[in-house]
């Protein structure tokens, strides 16, 4: 066989056939496989050797011990071969004989049945070739040459060259060379020099367009919205990246279970390339129903119902509803939420949405008692893969009691906010392992009637993630938030419009919103700053649990600079269970510092990371 042959069976996958034993009593063996020098070799050679993975699952004959070590000195040169080591030998003996010599089948028949021997596999590495000479014939864009991810000087491993061969042709789509081919690279060995000389043969063919589109498995869907929704379209310059983003962009709208792509394996008659998205509608109508859990806020049941589709054009209905208050040391007495929402995607142009919504709140805790309903809409458009920006209006009729004292506050609010992710989440059931996430949001309000005052919201948010194993398994996860009102006093503002500290959205171990001013009985007041951080390391378990540890610190003032007063710490465990729906998340923290109507130690329960 040529080297390029032996090169190139490095990478393909060997398909085997188990030995029969014949009739013959099994061989018990013990093995023993000699290290290369090479920890990547040696865990390839272990991965590939029948002798080990067969030892105790398929008993062998004599004869069919011997030809199972036969076949596996072809394995291992395989593998050395694939990592560059073209001059290496290997060398296996069962009972201290060479598996060539013509009578070990016979002397093992003579082994004493149910006597193990022992096979041992020793190896002479050699040198490891590096590549030299990398060369591509035919008319390569420079872009295309700059991505083939090897270099004179590297080690000859077989798969990063078929890995080369890959990107070259990847690279060639990117640029538009729809039906470009790279041959199967050319090596030629140079033995004296312990080289390699690769050379990729391309044809490029002509640039293509995008050409026909074709929508398949619609169903309520209108094919003129779905049309309108994808952000390629016949004759744009054909670009595999901005297909792929096409249907990631579908999947988005919320209406589809999978949607895939197919792009022709031939051109069509004006050399374009015809491409077929194939789509498979979500059922239209979904319930869901959960429930929460803390030692401060009590228990919460909510229940929702979601039109996924209401129109044809992906619009969603959603009305929802929870109990909440259901004991807890934070509250005072059982309330209530409420909430239809109306969503319409792609409104008057791409990437526009319009979001319109109707609520109620009813709740009762230590630092106020609300009755309020809010109507409002809003406007968010994303302005790239990274960022997104929002603007709404809202009105709300609130009536606060605090301190035995009830008031009425007619209010209108403006958020216009400012959005960044570059976790690279499509689903939101996903645990971020990477990126970051920071928003920014402005909402100026009037207060009118009795209490009439002007202000402004002001917050900042941002939360980042590390991960350590590359696969989302150990990850660091760090969140820090800050806020001031502007206009008015404390006691100017409404109470809910004030901030709080304590709780699982800033510091766990502390009670909900009890950090920051107190009156004299030890209620909260509501600050006009506020700023909190959160460092929290999270380690996957086996397959389905986890593991957290965290800590968290915060701080609100009645003035309205953040980074002022009495620094709160808490810290605390988390054990994480990992469903389709999301993680079951159980957090413990208890407080570093004390507060007043403070517990020994907070429990939270809920689906969903902290942050």
């Amino acid at each position: 066989m040529s080297l390029a042959g032996r090169f190139l069976l490095a990478v393909v996958a060997v398909k085997l056939a188990m030995p029969a034993c014949l009739g013959a009593d099994p061989q018990p063996y013990s093995i023993n496989i000699g290290g290369t020098g090479d920890g990547q070799v040696d865990a390839a050679i272990q991965g590939t050797s029948l002798l080990s993975s067969l030892r105790t699952s398929v008993p062998a004959a004599p004869f069919a011990l011997v030809d199972r070590a036969m076949g596996d000195i072809g394995r291992f040169q395989t593998v050395l071969e694939g990592f560059g080591y073209y001059k290496a030998s290997v060398a296996i003996t069962i009972d201290g004989r060479d598996i060539g010599d013509r009578n070990l089948p016979a002397l093992l028949e003579k082994v004493p049945q149910g006597q193990s021997v022992k096979v041992d596999v020793s190896f002479k590495r050699g040198p490891q070739y590096h590549l030299r000479d990398i060369a591509i014939e035919g008319e390569v864009p420079a872009q295309a040459r700059a991505v083939i991810g090897i270099k004179p000087g590297d080690s000859a491993i077989a798969a990063n060259v078929i890995a080369a061969q890959a990107s070259l042709t990847t690279a060639l789509e990117e640029e538009g060379y729809a039906f470009a081919k790279v041959d199967t690279p050319q090596v030629f060995a140079d033995d004296a020099h312990d080289a390699l000389d690769v050379t990729f043969k391309v044809e490029t063919g002509n640039k293509a367009k995008i050409g026909a589109i074709s929508l398949k498995g619609l169903q309520r869907m209108n094919e003129s919205f779905v049309r309108d929704a994808l952000t390629v379209h016949s004759g744009d310059p054909y670009k595999p990246s901005a297909v792929e983003s096409a249907r990631q962009e579908l999947i988005k709208l919320g209406v589809f279970s999978g949607v895939s792509v197919r792009a022709a394996d031939h051109p069509d008659s004006q050399g374009n390339v015809p491409l077929t998205f194939d789509m498979q509608e979500r059922p239209r109508h979904a319930v869901a129903l959960s429930a929460s859990y803390s030692t401060d806020l009590g228990g919460s049941l909510s229940a929702s119902w979601t039109d996924r589709n209401l129109l044809g054009n992906a619009e969603q209905l959603s009305v929802s509803a929870a109990g909440t208050g259901l004991g807890g040391t934070a509250t005072a007495g059982i309330g209530y939420t409420f909430l239809t929402r109306f969503i319409k995607p792609d409104f008057m142009q791409q990437d526009q949405q319009l979001e319109a919504d109707v609520g109620g709140v009813k709740q009762n805790l230590d630092a106020y008692s609300q009755l309020a309903e809010t109507i409002g809409a809003s406007l968010r458009r994303k302005f790239s893969p990274l960022w997104t920006g929002s603007v709404g209006l809202t009105a709300t009729h609130d009536q606060i009691t605090q301190e035995g004292v009830t008031r009425l506050y007619p209010l209108i609010s403006v958020p216009i906010s400012a959005i960044y992710d570059s976790t690279g989440l499509i689903d939101p059931l996903s645990d971020p392992s990477h990126g970051l996430r920071g928003s920014v949001t402005l909402t100026p309000e009037v207060a009118f009637g009795k209490y009439g005052q002007v202000f402004a919201v002001l917050q900042a948010a941002a939360s980042t993630y590390f991960d350590f194993s590359t696969k989302g398994r150990s990850v660091l996860a760090l969140r820090a938030l800050v806020g001031s009102i502007v206009g008015g006093n404390t006691f100017d503002l409404p109470p809910d419009q004030r901030f709080y500290a304590g709780g699982s959205g800033t510091v766990r171990g502390f009670r909900y919103q009890s950090i920051g001013p107190h009156f004299a009985d030890g209620k909260p007041i509501g600050a006009a700053a506020v700023d909190a951080a959160s460092v929290e390391f999270r380690q996957r378990i086996l397959s389905d649990w986890g593991a957290a540890v965290f800590v968290d610190a915060g701080q609100a003032s009645a003035g309205n600079t953040p980074f002022y007063g009495a620094l709160e710490v808490g810290a605390g465990v988390g054990v994480r269970y990992y469903t389709p729906v999301g993680a079951v998340r159980l957090d413990a923290a208890m407080p570093l510092t004390h507060v007043p109507l403070n517990d020994a130690f907070e429990v939270y329960i809920s689906i969903g990371q902290a942050f």
